[in-house]
């Protein structure tokens, strides 16, 4: 009876620790040649802002997320320049944001190559396997351009459970909102929230950030 006690007790302590985080976060930010030094500051402060509201802390540390961030522009360049940083506390969220803000961009006058910003995405998610939920946030200002098409990666994506979602920065008269849900996204409940230009993208980003951090809290596992 002891041996039987002691074999559910590991079972329950194991599916708790299996399910400690909830959430794996890919912040993939668009670093190419139509992206000036200021709207790149724009993103990056942007991105801080929005993960230091309060509803976004509150679901990170909820579900103890693995939050990263990778900075995509032509082929073979796209990099992780924050590695996966564990939400458990407001000062964790805090420390993340001040990291993102002072994050040095690492190229500049390259193409746009969403599709290899995806594979860079797949292969960050490989190392936090316990996560239950992988999302992708991608943001961008243009049309991929340069290697592997976006939806050549979408077989390998959905067969790992990922949802990719974008945040379009409309800076011309192209829909770039409609490319990115025709050519982008990924499963269920994907989605894409549009910024008219890089002057929007803060408010956007918080928007995006509320809603794909926390739209399945309520859900049971």
């Amino acid at each position: 009876m002891k041996r039987l006690i002691s074999s559910l007790v590991m079972m329950v302590l194991g599916g708790q620790g299996a399910l400690a985080c909830q959430l794996a976060l890919v912040l993939a930010v668009d670093v190419s040649g139509s992206v000036d030094s200021r709207e790149y500051d724009i993103q990056m402060q942007g991105l801080a802002a929005a993960l230091r509201d309060g509803t976004v802390v509150d679901a990170l540390i909820e579900q103890e997320a693995q939050v990263t961030l990778i900075q995509w522009t032509g082929s073979s360049r796209q990099r992780q320049t924050v590695p996966w940083t564990q939400i458990r506390t407001d000062v964790d969220v805090t420390a993340l944001a001040e990291i993102i803000a002072t994050n040095r961009r690492v190229w500049r006058n390259y193409s746009t190559a969403i599709g290899e910003a995806l594979v860079a995405a797949e292969a960050a998610l490989v190392e936090v396997p316990e996560c239950t939920r992988k999302v992708v946030d991608v943001s961008g200002d243009g049309i991929s351009n340069e290697g592997v098409l976006p939806l050549t990666r979408h077989p390998a994506l959905s067969a790992m459970g990922v949802t990719v979602n974008a945040l379009a920065i409309e800076t011309d008269e192209g829909d770039l909102t409609g490319w990115f849900y025709e050519n982008l996204i990924l499963g269920d409940g994907a989605f894409v929230i549009t910024a008219d230009g890089f002057e929007d993208y803060p408010a956007q980003i918080r928007r995006k950030l509320q809603r794909e951090t926390t739209r399945q809290l309520s859900y049971l596992p």
